[in-house]
């Protein structure tokens, strides 16, 4: 996996206010129920509309509604279901999957998708390889056949059970073959895909949607136009343009304290918070080759004294819930691990396993933050973790924040001692919470490696298309890192969107697939 993964580079909450991505449309190719528009504002940016390059929340969101996938997620399900395709299967072996696309499949420019755009776009993100793409999702397809213009056979490298998950990602979004260079990204800032919308514009911070009228897929389309602007990571123009009524929906980007506000400002028009279910997560990551934080006593001895309930209570007014694995709550497979090794923060224990290692004197160390990629208070829950670790006598911690773009140069340089990363899953399985993090070239470039999580329990996980019973390998996997420690859970985040009353169906689009479904949003 390489370091331009969703949490690095515009993943994750965004405080701890925000929602998530997505896509689908209207019950085969009929038309919608409704003629009115939605207003949508978000903090993030949108970083390619060709989904060879996009891996932030801002793209893919733009994805998942102007782009098919053989596969989608199920509004408030975590197993993916055929979109563009009608029915999909693995071999015994889960090396082998195969898809047949639904009949009469067409782009909105009017041409037919077929086998052959499925194979393109796939080959296609794996030539580019852009660093800034997915191609680290698809990189086990060995080989695409197509053998008649509804059959994709893709062969993979090794058994890849989680394979269906990453297709149905925006990952796996189909483009038409005619329309983009098989060998270089499209620059036009435009976007021809067979999803439930078509993009019609995009720039300068507004991006506007219709309906695609000749959309085949599962979901029914509850409006026909939905206008999405962005704000860049200002949270404050974000929360005046939904206060002044320019937007319906405040989506992601807004801290606790604004929802707060906005519920108490809407002016003449109630402002309703809806709340759904997420997986997306935070950590502290520990350099394992720095001389404070390479240490495993400094690791434990932290790992010993950080008060989530009090992280969570008092910097995020309870938005967010205590973390204790790297596997989060409702994904299956999560345990405690952190919870059970080291309990409720006692600094008697962390003193303990200090100096059992030797460390007397007080540990000096810089915890490094970026003021609003992971979410506007950060900087604020850094500082907070410095004050527990102080308030201990056993560290003598500082915080440090720089903007993003330096953040990842020197993250990669290994300049950072301890550093936090925010993480928004790219499909709903354990598998996406332990593979990227572990091994070389992992997505935290911490340097951690273990022999037997990235040469055993992992592949074993891969192979076992029963989801279920991959339980006691990820619980494993959780238990070795909560004894070694190269990343500190924090907190699981709780999504939210703000909007105005007469505005129905975000409920349907706040949960752990991280997809924003724009189809389920209609206003009154």
């Amino acid at each position: 996996m390489k370091t331009h993964h969703k949490w690095l580079t515009a993943p994750l909450a965004a405080g701890l206010s925000a929602a998530l991505l997505g896509g689908c449309g209207t019950e085969q190719g009929q038309g919608s129920d409704a003629t009115d528009s939605v207003r949508v504002g978000m903090s993030d940016e949108i970083l390619a509309t060709d989904p060879a390059a996009g891996y932030d929340p801002g793209s893919w969101l733009l994805f998942n509604n102007v782009f098919q996938s053989l596969l989608a997620f199920p509004k408030g399900g975590s197993l993916p279901e055929p979109e563009a395709a009608d029915t999909c299967g693995f071999d015994e072996a889960s090396t082998v999957y195969t898809c047949t696309l639904r009949p009469g499949l067409k782009f909105s420019n009017g041409n037919p998708l077929t086998s052959e755009d499925v194979k393109f776009s796939f080959e296609r993100a794996l030539k580019i390889a852009d660093p800034s793409g997915p191609a680290p999702l698809l990189s086990t397809i060995d080989a695409i056949e197509t053998p008649d213009e509804r059959t994709v056979v893709f062969r993979l490298k090794v058994p890849d059970a989680t394979f269906p998950s990453k297709i149905a990602s925006g990952a796996g979004s189909i483009v038409d073959h005619r329309e983009y260079p098989a060998d270089a990204l499209r620059t036009d800032g435009k976007a021809v895909g067979s999803g439930p919308y078509k993009l019609d514009s995009f720039s300068d911070g507004r991006a506007s949607f219709s309906a695609n009228t000749g959309y085949q897929g599962t979901a029914k389309r509850r409006n026909d136009k939905v206008t999405l602007k962005l704000y860049g990571g200002d949270r404050a123009a974000l929360a005046k343009a939904f206060a002044d009524g320019d937007v319906d929906i405040a989506y992601r980007g807004l801290s606790a304290a604004d929802i707060s506000a906005l519920e108490n400002s809407a002016g003449d028009h109630d402002a309703q918070i809806v709340q759904g279910s997420s997986a997306e997560v935070q950590h502290l990551v520990f350099n394992t080759k720095d001389p404070v934080a390479g240490k495993p006593a400094v690791r434990r001895a932290m790992a010993q004294l950080i008060d989530r309930d009090a992280l969570v209570e008092n910097v995020y007014k309870s938005t967010a819930t205590p973390l204790y694995s790297i596997v989060p709550a409702g994904i299956n497979g999560h345990n405690t691990a952190f919870f059970d090794t080291y309990g409720a923060p006692d600094a008697a224990k962390a003193k303990k396993a200090l100096r059992a290692a030797g460390i007397k004197d007080k540990v000096t160390l810089t915890l490094w933050s970026t003021p609003s990629r992971y979410g506007p208070s950060t900087d604020a829950e850094l500082k907070a973790i410095a004050a527990q670790l102080n308030e201990s006598g056993l560290f003598a911690a500082d915080v440090r924040s720089v903007p993003f773009e330096q953040y990842e140069k020197d993250i990669a340089a290994g300049k950072y001692g301890v550093y936090v990363k925010g993480w928004v899953p790219d499909y709903p399985d354990a598998d996406n919470f332990t593979a990227p993090f572990f091994g070389e070239g992992n997505v935290l470039a911490n340097h951690y490696e273990n022999e037997k999580i990235t040469g055993t329990l992992l592949p074993k996980t891969a192979a076992n298309a029963d989801r279920s019973a991959t339980d006691r390998e990820y619980g494993e996997i959780q238990d070795l890192v909560a004894e070694e420690v190269p990343l500190l859970p924090l907190w699981q985040g709780k999504q939210y969107a703000v909007a105005r009353d007469g505005v129905t169906g975000l409920e349907w689009t706040l949960d752990a697939s991280t997809v924003f479904r724009f189809w389920e949003i209609r206003t009154s």
